[in-house]
């Protein structure tokens, strides 16, 4: 079967090719609104559901990924900032705190239309930030469309006192350990 991500993310894409697989990429289109009273663990999984879905009549005989990703900040929902100003606020916000981010995970196979969905949290504890660390940082590596405005996976890295979870991936947007897992279940398995 054909594995396609349902994703135009490049940080999806390249933690994928980190598998060595063969795979297409495919912008699935679907609405991202959350649903009245819908818990952000719920809200990640139906979206990386429906993201798969989305490419079920294009993609017939294939395995399809869909992932999707949120984050927390003492209780509020943190979108991707898309400028300095805003990722100033989320880092100096997040400074001595936690952020937990919430990962969707879909393993659809499209001729069987039968879907394996996780949400992996992952949770960022960040360091005592001064202003000019967070400019620094801004200027630096301008994460303006990443949830929590920062690149783990880059100069992030110095923003945290430590991270907690089963699988870094997982922070950067698509649970490798989990895929790995759940393509193996279905007959693809990675080596």
């Amino acid at each position: 079967m054909k594995l396609v991500l349902a994703s135009s993310s490049p940080f999806r894409k390249a933690l994928l090719e980190k598998l060595h697989l063969q795979f297409e990429t495919d912008s699935p289109d679907i609405d991202e609104t959350p649903l009245v009273n819908e818990s952000i663990e719920s809200m990640v999984k139906r979206l990386s559901e429906s993201k798969a879905r989305a490419l079920i009549e294009t993609h017939p005989d294939s395995l399809i990924i869909g992932s999707d990703q949120s984050a927390t900040l003492n209780g509020h929902v943190l979108d991707k900032p898309g400028n300095y100003d805003v990722a100033f606020e989320q880092l100096k916000a997040a400074s001595c705190q936690s952020i937990t981010f919430y990962t969707g995970l879909c393993l659809l196979n499209s001729r069987t239309g039968k879907a394996q969905t996780v949400c992996e949290p992952f949770i960022v504890k960040f360091r005592d930030l001064t202003d000019n660390e967070i400019e620094n940082y801004l200027k630096t590596e301008e994460p303006y469309n990443c949830a929590g405005s920062f690149k783990s996976e880059a100069l992030g890295i110095s923003l945290f006192e430590s991270m907690q979870g089963t699988d870094p991936n997982t922070l950067i947007g698509l649970p490798l350990i989990q895929l790995c897992r759940m393509l193996k279940e279905n007959g693809q398995p990675v080596i």
